[in-house]
């Protein structure tokens, strides 16, 4: 497991570095309202591979993880569930292309939706769910790392002013025909597939609950941006965007942990093994409440500076914006841990679906009554309450239905350190230097400050952990070193 999660690291930080590498040279290029489009077009076209999908990445993860060393298992199971992704993405590219042909709404960049239509049409490929249920994470790393740095290059070279949104289009595309490609060419050497007595039926109930979950799940991840080009225009989907995209940037990373556990989470449920569980999740909770507080703070002190930075003076606008998200690693981390290592490795389809339909409701209601009027403002605070519901349902259903206990002082000590940022920030602002060194002095005083105080005054065993692990390697290279 610790390799699986060096790898999964490994992703997670560069899936930090790209868009810290990506978006601000493309957003300086394209500007609010050609990332806006981008946007507004990937998201729509994102519904429907999210129908295609049918809810087969998560259910496929935990049933291959679920016949672990039984290949013949496995197999057969990957075989049904490819069936159904490919039947359905067929289905969903004709009424993809039906939408965007019939309705003029979509008649001024009709080309670029259309263009869009290959992500859809190539939905059945993203198999991901094969590979993280077999705990293959050393090859997803390898694989997405590869292919960010080619989408890097091309993004650099062939993207230069603002009417170049159709080849950053084809280059987000190419990301992910390149990934699935690649999958579908290795899969043979994990799974026999065969077509020969398929049992597609059986699978049917469980995928359209997951589906549902996921439906109403996309209901407040993906439909602010919509709701938001539709009540207000391109630019405000671009500066609020922009203020997502900086306040997830810690997401992958407060969450990494749980992509590697999720699999084992699904074993340990499906063989009753409690006590195994209730160590796993205590590590897991320690590890986001550790990471996803300070990065809340920090987030919502240096707004002005990372957006400035990272997408240029135009998108300032978006700061307000960023600093009510900034709370967003703090409450999907939870959502996170709540719902997808527990309900779900426990097959609590149901209890999910609930609690997403439960934030549906609140997305859709928030987003008409704050958008007209608050614009990128209103779909922020929308999606903050939105994610702060759906974790408190979460826990609702799972405290209803076991009796897990978790020690909290974590929060407490993370928080009161997380506290001593503000002054920090505020010592860096008044020495009237440049904002990139402005940026740079306060992460790197803030994060000092808070592994030192957690390490010498707290006495957390997951920084002590950290240093161990650094001497060791020390000690290592000075063996290793020729005298």
């Amino acid at each position: 497991m610790k390799k699986n999660y060096i790898y999964n690291l490994l992703l997670t930080v560069f899936n930090i570095l790209f868009p810290i590498l990506s978006f601000p040279y493309a957003s300086r290029i394209l500007g609010p309202t050609g990332i806006g489009k981008f946007q507004f077009i990937t998201s729509f076209a994102q519904y429907f591979i999210l129908v295609s999908n049918l809810g087969i990445p998560t259910y496929g993860t935990r049933e291959i993880a679920k016949y672990k060393g039984n290949i013949e298992k496995q197999s057969k199971v990957f075989s049904e569930l490819i069936t159904i992704a490919f039947i359905m993405s067929m289905a969903l590219t004709v009424i993809y292309v039906s939408v965007i042909g019939f309705l003029t709404y979509f008649q001024a960049d009709r080309q670029l939706y259309l263009t869009a239509a290959v992500s859809v049409f190539l939905g059945f490929t993203t198999i991901d769910w094969l590979y993280t249920g077999l705990e293959e994470f050393r090859m997803i790393a390898i694989r997405s790392v590869a292919v960010k740095l080619i989408s890097l290059i091309l993004l650099y070279v062939f993207v230069k002013d603002s009417t170049d949104v159709i080849i950053y289009l084809y280059i987000g595309i190419f990301s992910s025909v390149a990934n699935n490609a690649y999958n579908m060419v290795t899969v043979q050497s994990k799974v026999k597939i065969t077509f020969k007595s398929l049992n597609l039926v059986q699978h049917i109930k469980p995928l359209l609950l997951i589906f549902g979950l996921y439906v109403a799940t996309s209901m407040y991840t993906l439909l602010d941006v919509v709701l938001l080009g539709f009540l207000a225009d391109p630019q405000a989907v671009g500066l609020y965007s922009a203020a997502v995209k900086l306040s997830k940037i810690a997401i992958p990373f407060v969450t990494s942990v749980g992509a590697v556990t999720l699999p084992k989470m699904a074993h340990q449920f499906a063989t009753k093994n409690y006590n195994e569980l209730q160590g796993l999740l205590d590590k897991s909770l320690h590890f986001i409440l550790f990471f996803s507080i300070p990065s809340f703070v920090g987030l919502a002190l240096l707004a002005p500076e990372f957006i400035t930075l990272f997408s240029g003076k135009q998108f300032m606008a978006g700061t307000l914006s960023m600093q009510i998200l900034a709370l967003l690693p703090v409450l999907i981390g939870l959502g996170y841990f709540w719902g997808l290592q527990i309900l779900i490795p426990a097959g609590r389809d149901k209890e999910m679906v609930y609690s997403v339909v439960g934030g549906m409701i609140v997305a859709i209601s928030l987003n008409f009554l704050l958008v007209p009027k608050f614009r990128d403002v209103g779909a922020s605070i929308a999606n903050v309450v939105t994610e702060l519901v759906v974790t408190l349902l979460y826990i609702y259903f799972v405290k209803k239905s076991y009796s897990f206990k978790f020690k909290w002082d974590t929060a407490y000590k993370a928080t009161l350190t997380s506290l001593l940022f503000i002054p920090i920030v505020i010592a860096v602002r008044k020495l009237n230097i440049s904002m990139p060194i402005i940026t740079a002095l306060s992460i790197i005083g803030c994060g000092a400050t808070y592994l030192l105080v957690q390490w010498l005054v707290f006495k957390d065993h997951l920084v002590e952990q950290l240093y161990q692990s650094f001497l060791i390697k020390l000690k290592l290279k000075k063996i290793e070193a020729p005298e």
